[in-house]
């Protein structure tokens, strides 16, 4: 173990000296900027009170998961499909998209309820019981369909200028390859920082929103807050939001527990035991509940940290608790905000390219780690379904297909149809006899 590591494995950021973790804790933010912010511009929620509660809730998580878990909780792609069908449904009864959005938010409310019933359930029966119904054979390939779906826009956003983009993707490559001491661990700072100047080199940056932009603003106002609701509220389209909403936690759920064993992968510890899986739970479900309040997007935690974690193996939670702290710092300041909302679509693309890369490999890892067995039929009929549903949906559906009033991304159908093929289709007898066997072990 080496010097910059505790008994855990886990570096001590603090021994690079606070200018290096500073940095680190920036390039994170970086990280999660683009994905975090382009949920509410999807969806028409405000940008700035999405970092500030990104920010507030990763530190609400750390604080429930004692400090333990590097994670970072981001705006959830996965409600996009629950908000534009509440938003529509709310035009139609002639309210404003915002007010339509507000009752959205409630339905969100209680989607994070639903992860404090499954956090319950793991500490009532133990991660192992709960965990049957979400192996690697599941959260693998949930992981790399991630990574995969998103593979999408990292290069739709190198097509705006691929020059730009392949300098962002080799700086980082470069750095990582053959950087030496602190360069090696800041890659994706280094390659943000090259593309942007050459793109303002190229003229490809326009600063005026930024001079127009104020020093100083509120992150949120109480129109866009679920208080507004109250003000003169319908009942009967709050029920029908949040019928059409709550479901998808249990999509969102699975792709928790597929990211928090792809950091466990990563970091090298097991983290759904230790601090335990019923506390990332509630950390995450307490984010979203919180968020929601505020008129901001569900949390999820990020797998875009993940691959900043493999690829700086700095590993220590503080550095992701700075970068959100940055992330309210800039809340509050609509300028620095702009400056980062200016940085060029090919910069996140060639950025990108690299991450959502990474995320994949650690899914894949993930099966490679955990041996499962890819000669078991049943075992390729769910890597299939979830893989098959997951990709196919996001491009040949636009992403969202209608289940009656409700609308879900293919990410969250192929969760679901992971979970429940596992659930339904016969195991190999000897690999269950095998597993009881292990059971019972642990329970003598």
């Amino acid at each position: 173990m080496s010097n910059n590591q505790n008994n855990n494995g886990i570096c001590d950021a603090r021994q690079l000296g606070y200018p290096k973790v500073f940095l680190l804790g920036a390039q994170h933010m970086f990280a999660m900027f683009g994905a975090t912010v382009l949920v509410p511009v999807l969806c028409g929620l405000p940008v700035s009170t999405t970092l500030l509660l990104a920010g507030i809730g990763t530190l609400i998580f750390h604080f429930i998961t004692k400090l333990k878990v590097p994670a970072f909780l981001g705006s959830s792609f996965a409600f996009i499909g629950g908000y534009l069908s509440v938003k529509a449904a709310g035009v139609e009864l002639d309210m404003s998209e915002e007010l339509a959005l507000d009752y959205a938010c409630i339905g969100v409310f209680f989607a994070g309820l639903v992860y404090f019933v499954v956090a319950m359930l793991v500490k009532l029966f133990g991660v192992d019981r709960v965990m049957r119904f979400f192996p690697s054979i599941v959260t693998g390939p949930i992981v790399i369909s991630i990574g995969l779906v998103l593979s999408g826009s990292a290069i739709a956003n190198c097509l705006t200028n691929w020059l730009v983009a392949l300098t962002a993707a080799l700086t980082v490559i470069v750095a990582n390859i053959w950087g030496r001491g602190f360069v090696k661990i800041i890659p994706i700072i280094l390659g943000v920082v090259a593309s942007y100047v050459l793109a303002i080199c190229l003229g490809e940056v326009d600063f005026t929103p930024l001079y127009e932009a104020a020093w100083i603003g509120l992150p949120f106002k109480y129109e866009t807050t679920v208080l507004a609701v109250f003000d003169d509220p319908d009942y009967s389209f709050m029920a029908s939001s949040i019928l059409a909403i709550m479901p998808i936690a249990i999509a969102t759920i699975v792709e928790h527990i597929g990211d928090i064993c792809a950091i466990s992968s990563t970091v090298g510890t097991d983290f759904l035991k230790k601090p335990g899986l019923h506390r990332t739970l509630t950390g995450d479900g307490i984010a979203t509940a919180i968020a929601s309040l505020f008129g901001a997007p569900a949390n999820t935690t990020y797998g875009e940290n993940t691959g900043v974690l493999n690829l700086t193996r700095v590993f220590d939670p503080m550095v992701i608790r700075l970068a959100a702290v940055f992330a309210i710092v800039i809340s509050f300041c609509p300028k620095f905000a702009e400056l980062i909302h200016l940085m060029p679509a090919a910069t996140i693309g060639g950025v990108s390219l690299i991450l959502y890369g990474m995320i994949s490999a650690v899914g894949i890892r993930n099966l490679v780690e955990t041996k499962a067995d890819l000669t078991n039929s049943r075992n390729i009929i769910i890597v299939a379904a979830i893989l098959v549903l997951a990709i196919g949906i996001k491009y040949g559906a636009n992403d969202l297909v209608a289940v009656g009033n409700i609308k879900l991304s293919g990410l969250a159908i192929s969760a679901i149809a992971g979970v429940l093929l596992n659930a339904i289709l016969p195991h190999d007898r000897s690999a269950v006899e095998e597993q009881e066997s292990k059971l019972e072990e642990k329970t003598k």
